[in-house]
């Protein structure tokens, strides 16, 4: 079996994995970034997104074929704006959702650095929160746009 390429947080990583394993497992067993979690399995509740070519994507059903030559960003890879207002904001109560939500939020600030309240629900509609933190988290995802709006602004 020859090794499968992949750009993972930016760094090249040559994986022996059988192309159809999928990217959730390749990630987590292989490459050790355990921060893309496992949840239901099926593309339902995006606890296991991750950023492919910077649209984000359920890595449980992901196959790695799919991933050579893409960039794969997970939520170890992401800027540590996001994380601290997570932080700030006490969005993660049990933190199993929150790489999902991470991801989600940072694909929408691709897209949108500024986007609405309305438009943060709307991106993080698919992901399943048990502890019921989608308040604080939508609050962080704003709180994250105006840090970086500000940043932007400063270094201008």
């Amino acid at each position: 079996m020859n090794p499968i390429r992949l750009t993972v947080n930016g760094r090249l990583q040559a994986v022996q994995a059988a192309p159809a394993a999928r990217l959730l497992d390749v990630l987590r067993d292989d490459l050790g970034l355990v921060g893309t979690r496992f949840g239901c399995g099926s593309n339902q509740c995006g606890a296991c997104q991750v950023l492919l070519d910077g649209r984000s994507v359920a890595a449980c059903d992901t196959p790695l074929w799919a991933c050579e030559g893409h960039a794969i960003t997970t939520v170890e890879g992401l800027p540590d704006t996001l994380r601290a207002a997570f932080s700030a904001e006490q969005a993660a109560q049990c933190g199993y959702c929150s790489s999902g939500m991470l991801i989600a939020a940072a694909a929408l600030l691709r897209e949108q650095p500024q986007p609405s309240e309305a438009a943060v629900r709307s991106a993080l509609d698919g992901h399943l929160c048990r502890c019921g933190a989608h308040n604080r988290i939508v609050r962080a995802v704003l709180r994250a746009a105006a840090a970086t709006v500000t940043a932007t602004v400063a270094a201008a």
